[in-house]
């Protein structure tokens, strides 16, 4: 009966070993290349956003099946969505500040 009242209320959803290998091993790919990235090949410019959109993927998949949100309620998806848009606007706002800044020349 318990069982029951669990898997109606959004009980736990059993994620099979493969999967979360696989996950793993993309997760570990991706680190590497994070590190190649930084160490080895130069990007100049691109280096942040490359590294900015391999963290985000990163990200989303340790939410997404070590967290188990992909199995979750589409309300706690759109909670943790509106959490990520709210990050992603702090960091444009915080953008915009040192784009916009002028520079000053120094009297000495």
């Amino acid at each position: 009966m318990a069982s029951n009242e669990n898997n109606q209320a959004g009980g736990h959803h059993i994620v099979p070993f493969n999967l979360l290998r696989n996950v793993a091993l993309a997760l570990l790919v991706l680190t590497a290349l994070t590190v190649a990235t930084a160490k080895g090949v130069h990007l100049g410019m691109f280096a942040a956003p490359v590294a900015f959109l391999i963290a985000l993927v990163k990200a989303l998949l340790v939410m997404a099946f070590f967290m188990g949100l992909k199995y979750e309620t589409r309300g706690n998806q759109i909670i943790f969505g509106l959490g990520f848009l709210g990050l992603a606007l702090l960091f444009f706002i915080c953008a915009l500040d040192i784009w916009t800044r002028v520079q000053l020349q120094s009297t000495l």
